[in-house]
């Protein structure tokens, strides 16, 4: 990025944002879009086609030949396809560049090629992508293109979901119906509309892109499969927040430049606590926005380390031993005037609001606990929870001294009278101003923490979308606010009515509150005996989709139909077994082709050393005790090679679904364990030079 480069005039100028359209629109068609876009009303195909023709007109200023309907499957990434402006030639051989309101509501990719568990068979292709004019347009530029992109959602023939926009407009609908209820019980008159807030922080990897080319494991996988420890990792902890090399800092500078101008308020950027590990935060926005510009974001992540010679991974656990990645969801729910209603306020003791929103809440996650650890159930997530700054897979609440405090005076006696206060954060050294510190601590082991004005999900992996856990936060709570309102609105004293609710809210759930190490196995005991589910692996998770709770739950607010819900918890199967296959056989690959090859060469490099000492008649027990050592470790990866082998060839006979999931967590992920460790130990014995691939310490040290 320049040194001159001026932040404030480039943002968001590829961006068809308000400002664009206030400026091209005529007045009327700027009205009735801005309608649509904050109240749901129709379009209709006029307006639709001087929309239409303003962001083309606008496009192609900034140099766009096509357009592409840019949507979410269920794949895990985006998906896009091209169409140029161009329209019929004319008789005189030239070429207008047209774009019809038609075309920019309505798109038809093939529904049939995309997952869908069953909701569209192979014959049956059409599907339709439809325009979320609640997310603006944009335009992409690359190094030989200029696309116009329009954000929309994705459904099939029939009307079902097919992808992750789609239940996501459908659950902010839910919440903002249910929340607009709630705040017309307190009096609010004013608030027309009430959005779900989210901030979303992004880590990830970067290695050098020859060392990734030379690594068949990152290439297939996008982590390493084999892999020995370094001698140093993370522990000196010198790495997170440190300074920013060079290299690196160059990365981010062109990445904050590129979101920038696509409207990505890129805020923070810093080294997290792995080597080679960082992480980007943007500023809050509107949930379907900040899902959206989180795909950016990684797109854009890939994009530019391929352009500086780096490759960025977001897997959740690229490296064995040090930190995976994830991204923290923050969540918060705020009115179109400006008001956070999880707003404590200075004193939550006496915020009756908050203090019912904040027991809805916890109501929400309590009764949905194993749903929302679905939510964040990926295959790389398995390995990647429990340590090292991720969340345990036991779904608890952290509320922090001030609130438990509140909540336990509720549960005690009915009513809470005080709140703790902050204090004042004094360092002891008369040059350093003391100021006022928050109430309470963070808790970096809880998965879904409160943070002040917000609550912080840190489960979900780095790579996944986080639309699937908005989804979930808006509909339970959705729910729940449902549930407090159908109460409140027949009460005859309402103070009271909202008092004993509050308590009764607070003692039924107070078992998800759990302030501790989420590490600690005295936890793991804790939450056994109070109720709550520990969801260790995706397989496990998956149910969760389809149980009695969560069919009604959807159902009831039109998020997703049983239909649907069946149709995603088969894609997750067999987007787990997918995974985890491509993985064993990318290990069988290396070992096969790379490992045991190289190490068979080295034992015969080795034997012919102790030949020659023993032959200079000099004592050759050093060598012979490193071959036999070698030899040893290579005799129990080519019979852990063989048993994966006979293993995967079994998995393929299984039926596709939930028991061929499970006979790959049960069988397949120990098999590739037990080949694992002793090519790793081998990688400790065997000369560097004669290894195959790039070590730990080259990856995360020589970026």
């Amino acid at each position: 990025m320049s040194e001159t480069i001026n932040v404030a005039a480039i943002y968001g100028e590829n961006v068809f944002n308000d400002t664009v359209m206030q400026e091209r629109l005529p007045k009327k068609v700027y009205k009735d879009l801005k309608k649509t876009i904050e109240e749901g009303k129709d379009l209709d195909l006029v307006t639709a086609d001087v929309i239409a023709h303003e962001m083309k007109e606008w496009a192609l200023e900034k140099g766009a030949t096509h357009y592409t309907h840019w949507f979410q499957p269920l794949t895990g990434v985006t998906a896009e396809k091209h169409d140029s402006f161009i329209s019929a030639p004319m008789p005189n051989g030239k070429v207008l560049m047209s774009f019809s309101g038609k075309e920019l509501i309505k798109g038809e990719p093939d529904a049939s090629s995309f997952p869908s568990g069953g909701l569209r068979a192979t014959f049956e292709a059409r599907g339709y992508t439809v325009w979320d004019c609640t997310s603006p347009a944009f335009v992409k530029k690359d190094q030989n293109s200029c696309v116009l992109y329009i954000p929309t959602a994705f459904c099939s023939y029939t009307g079902e979901a097919l992808d992750q926009k789609t239940p996501l407009l459908r659950s902010m609908e839910a919440i903002n119906e249910q929340a607009l209820r709630f705040l017309r019980l307190f009096g609010n008159t004013t608030s027309r509309k009430v959005k779900p807030s989210v901030g979303i922080e992004q880590e990830y990897f970067l290695v050098d892109r020859e060392k990734y080319l030379q690594r068949e494991d990152l290439i297939f996988a996008g982590r390493t499969l084999f892999g020995a420890m370094p001698p140093k990792g993370q522990e000196l902890d010198d790495h997170y927040f440190g300074s920013i090399r060079d290299r690196i800092a160059n990365f981010m500078s062109a990445i904050n430049e590129e979101l920038w101008k696509l409207g990505v308020t890129a805020k923070t950027q810093h080294n997290e606590a792995a080597p080679a590990q960082h992480e980007l935060a943007p500023i809050y926005m509107e949930c379907n926005v900040a899902v959206d510009h989180n795909q950016l974001i990684m797109e854009t992540l890939k994009k530019m380390a391929y352009r500086q010679g780096l490759h960025c991974l977001l897997h959740e656990k690229p490296f064995a031993g040090v930190n995976g990645s994830g991204k923290h969801d923050n969540w918060s729910l705020t009115t179109d005037d400006g008001k956070n209603l999880l707003d404590p306020g200075k004193t939550p003791h006496e915020n009756i609001q908050f203090l019912l929103m904040l027991m809805c809440v916890l109501r929400s996650v309590d009764k949905h606990a194993a749903l929302l650890r679905e939510s964040a159930a990926d295959p790389g997530n398995d390995l990647r929870l429990g340590a090292a700054e991720a969340p345990p897979a036991i779904i608890s609440v952290f509320l922090g001294e001030q609130l438990s405090d509140v909540l336990n005076q509720l549960v005690e006696t009915g009513s809470a009278t005080h709140s703790i206060k902050g204090g004042t954060l004094e360092t002891g050294v008369k040059a350093v101003p003391d100021f006022a510190k928050d109430a309470t601590d963070r808790n970096r082991t809880s998965p879904f923490a409160f943070t002040g004005n917000k609550f912080e999900f840190r489960m979900t992996g780095s790579r996944d979308s986080v639309a699937g856990p908005n989804v979930v936060l808006n509909t339970i709570v959705a729910e729940a606010l449902c549930e407090a309102c159908d109460i409140l609105e027949k009460a005859g004293d309402f103070e009271k009515a909202v008092h004993d609710l509050i308590k009764e809210y607070a003692i039924e759930h107070q078992r998800i509150v759990y302030n501790g190490n989420g590490y600690s196995e005295e936890w793991i005991e804790e939450a056994k005996r109070r109720g709550l589910p520990n969801l260790e692996s995706m397989v496990d998770a998956i149910p969760a989709l389809t149980s009695d709770s969560s069919v009604a739950l959807f159902e009831k607010f039109n998020v997703f139909t049983r239909k649907e819900l069946e149709s995603r918890e088969e894609i997750k199967y067999e987007a787990y077994a997918k995974a985890i296959n491509i993985e064993a056989r990318t290990m069988i690959d290396v070992a096969s082709k790379q490992i045991i090859p190289a190490v068979v060469k080295y034992t015969k490099t080795l034997a012919d050393a102790v030949n020659a000492v023993v032959a200079a008649g000099v004592d050759a027990d050093v060598q012979l005790a490193l071959l036999r050592e070698v030899s040893g470790f290579l005799k129990e990866a080519k019979e852990a090679l063989t048993n994966l082998e006979e293993l995967d060839k079994e998995a393929e006979q299984k039926p596709e679904g939930k028991e061929q999931a499970r006979f790959f967590r049960d069988a397949i992920v120990p098999a590739m364990e037990a080949l694992r460790i002793p090519v790793d130990k081998l990688e400790m014995l065997v000369d560097k030079s004669a290894w195959p691939m790039p070590s730990y310490a080259e990856l995360i040290f020589e970026v």
